[in-house]
């Protein structure tokens, strides 16, 4: 089975363009059944300590960027939401910093995700900003 990487040719180092974005979106959509395949499996398996400290830089770049839009994120304007991830640019050490606290709360949340409990989500006192 193909991994999830395979299907994106170049690394994201900036924000897409509007037409980058539509290309990307009908990639994404001819390769939707063997991403789910994908997504399935890996379901299954354990995480491993990369993808760990990769969400927990995912959680702590989610958290700035709601602090940062004082609004719902995802209701944003395309243009709103290019100007967010600028700034966000800007506060790459600070972002490091939350994922490396928070990378003791994702091992614990994979561990419950394992054991099968449905509540292993990041409990919101627990992942204050610093």
């Amino acid at each position: 089975m193909l991994e999830f990487k395979s299907f994106i040719s170049e690394d994201i180092e900036e924000a897409l363009t509007l037409q980058q974005r539509l290309k990307k979106s009908r990639q994404m959509k001819k390769y939707a059944s063997r991403i789910k395949l994908g997504r399935e499996k890996a379901k299954r398996r354990t995480a491993d300590p990369k993808r760990l400290a990769q969400r927990a830089r995912k959680q702590a770049r989610n958290m700035l960027a709601k602090k940062l839009a004082k609004a719902d994120y995802s209701s944003l304007s395309f243009s709103r939401k290019q100007e967010i991830e600028k700034r966000l640019e800007k506060l790459k050490p600070r972002i490091d910093r939350m994922a490396k606290k928070l990378l003791p709360k994702m091992r614990k949340l994979e561990q419950e995700r394992k054991r099968g409990k449905a509540n292993a989500k990041l409990d919101k006192a627990i992942a204050k900003n610093d």
